[in-house]
């Protein structure tokens, strides 16, 4: 989903809202997409004066594949191992990075290998895309890619967030957040009960009709808030 008129009601609120395009798979696959996400915040920071960027408060932000590519730079940020083993040069400094607003993203890849159904088709076929392998859950793309089991107590404040309706929400998200706080890391939750009405879908945040929507809305804003004071 296009994330620009989300972007505009950051915008309106007074931040800087940057939104990056990367190559897909299967024409570029992992971590191609995180060196290129790696390489636009090295140009955003030496050129931040021009492009109205405070390179010293920088959160990043995700949606889906997004957010995992944000949990992506955000780990290496604060941690030497997974930054060697993707071979990466982080172009934030760990006291740049303020924080992470995740929606709706995995961060772990062998509980994908366990999905079944027709969900489970598209998740492992996009997965296989973006890997460029078929197994991808015995590789390197399959462990580097779980950001869950390279967290570490400098990992930045996070935001973590699903709708009910949403299968990554329950084996993803919550596991994440779960992991997040068990090392010490300062994270908001924002998920509902699994009977909640209406059911919220993959991407809910987006649905500006939906009351929920504006309770999430209000939530990143006030996460924003108090991590970039």
């Amino acid at each position: 989903m296009d994330p620009a008129h989300y972007l505009k009601i950051l915008a309106a609120e007074g931040y800087t809202a940057v939104s990056v395009d990367y190559s897909l798979g299967p024409d570029a696959v992992y971590p191609t997409a995180v060196r290129q996400l790696n390489d636009a915040l090295r140009h955003l920071v030496g050129n931040a004066a021009s492009l109205g960027v405070d390179p010293d408060r920088i959160v990043l932000a995700g949606d889906s594949a997004g957010a995992q590519l944000a949990s992506q730079l955000a780990a290496p940020a604060v941690n030497p191992e997974l930054a060697g083993l993707l071979d990466l040069k982080p172009s934030l400094r760990p006291e740049q990075l303020r924080g992470t607003l995740l929606h709706c993203g995995i961060y772990d890849l062998r509980a994908m290998s366990s999905l079944h159904g027709v969900a489970a088709w598209g998740f492992k076929h996009a997965l296989w895309a973006s890997t460029g392998t078929r197994p991808w859950s015995q590789t390197f793309a399959g462990a580097t890619m779980s950001t869950v089991d390279f967290v570490t107590p400098d990992f930045p404040p996070a935001f973590v967030s699903g709708g009910n309706d949403d299968p990554l929400t329950w084996m993803q998200s919550v596991p994440f957040a779960a992991r997040l706080r068990q090392v010490g890391v300062a994270t908001t939750t924002l998920f509902w009960a699994a009977g909640h009405e209406p059911a919220l879908p993959h991407e809910y945040q987006f649905h500006l009709d939906l009351p929920d929507a504006g309770v999430a809305l209000t939530a990143t804003l006030e996460f924003l808030a108090r991590v970039t004071s």
